[in-house]
């Protein structure tokens, strides 16, 4: 591997006002392929800086992009771990597989994501709810203007200190359910992590934002009749005595973090249905009173509290508007691992030093 090091170290930002996303390290790991010239080059880590690229980049015409989402964090011990970081690289290949990409070695991936942070490990956050977030992206970078695969892609990793994905931390966030746009369908690109799902969930998630909500509801795009997902996490009900969430049909991201809270609650004694789950459903157990919780799980904000959800003009409120007992327990214990305050019983936490 080539390293470079930065001439010009960047101040390190505020750790009581990080937010999510806004600042980035000194340096980032690249990885090229190209096949015309046998495949992946080698890798190398390079000062942070911008890309140069050719305005008929096949990425910027036709979407050709992936990417994934973990996070570092550093103990007490001055140990550096990651989360799961194997599951995201398998991942992505899925990803890379569905939309023509070229896909990787996920254990070269890893080394050199190690070697990433341990050059950067003296900007990994130790106050308690922060951690280093972890960007891998690729993108197709071959010059042409025509409809077909890439041959040549960029592999970049970049990180960033973060702080709680929103705002107000763990206050339950308000969803608004969508019954005009849709986010994918069978047969699409829904379970792929590409850019261009993104994109598309945008003006819903703009528009419900101007009527006072934090996200986006997804229904199913054939019927509109099944809950699916939120805008930024895989989402899960307590209706009575089980957790329920979507079934993957293909539609929805194979969430990391919603196979860890699956995973952690059966093993805590919980049960957990797997399943397809009507609006209308949810809408008649928050109407009853059998919707005891709802949370959100995703890489960002691990456990997302849901105090509201909006559906056709009328607020269901769960729990009073706070976050529930389940949804404060699984906070804790997938947290707890991730930071190892808890025994890592599934063998989900990655060494770095």
């Amino acid at each position: 591997m080539k390293i470079e090091l930065s001439k010009n170290r960047k101040q390190k930002p505020d750790v009581n006002a990080l937010g999510f996303g806004k600042y980035f390290t000194d340096h980032m790991l690249v990885w090229e392929y190209d096949s015309s010239e046998g495949g992946w080059q080698e890798q190398m880590i390079i000062p942070y800086d911008d890309f140069k690229l050719d305005p008929a980049c096949c990425s910027l015409h036709y979407g050709q992009g992936i990417f994934e989402g973990l996070k570092a964090y550093k103990g007490e011990d001055g140990g550096v771990t990651m989360f799961r970081p194997r599951d995201n690289f398998l991942r992505m290949n899925k990803s890379a597989q569905r939309l023509c990409m070229a896909t990787f070695d996920v254990d070269e991936a890893l080394r050199g994501l190690a070697q990433l942070i341990k050059l950067e490990e003296d900007w990994i956050p130790t106050q308690a709810g922060t951690s280093l977030y972890i960007r891998p992206f690729m993108f197709g970078t071959e010059p042409f203007l025509g409809v077909h695969p890439s041959g040549k892609f960029m592999f970049t990793i970049i990180l960033s200190p973060v702080g709680s994905y929103y705002a107000n931390g763990l206050e339950p966030t308000k969803l608004i359910v969508e019954d005009k746009y849709t986010r994918a369908s069978q047969g699409g690109t829904g379970e792929a992590k590409c850019m261009g799902n993104y994109a598309a969930s945008l003006l819903a998630g703009e528009e419900a934002k101007k009527k006072g909500f934090d996200q986006v509801l997804w229904l199913d795009g054939e019927e509109k009749k099944y809950v699916t997902e939120v805008g930024s996490m895989n989402i899960a009900f307590v209706i009575g005595d089980k957790v329920v969430t979507p079934e993957l049909d293909g539609t929805i991201l194979r969430g990391i973090t919603r196979d860890s809270a699956i995973k952690v609650l059966r093993a805590g004694g919980y049960e957990v249905e797997e399943r397809k789950l009507p609006i209308a459903e949810v809408v008649s157990a928050a109407r009853d009173g059998s919707l005891k919780e709802a949370f959100g799980t995703g890489t960002a904000a691990v456990i997302s509290p849901v105090g509201t959800i909006n559906f056709s003009g009328e607020d269901l409120v769960i729990n009073n508007g706070e976050m529930g007992k389940i949804t404060s327990w699984l906070y804790d214990r997938i947290t707890g691992i991730q930071t190892r305050r808890y025994a890592d019983d599934f063998g989900w936490v990655y060494r770095v030093k």
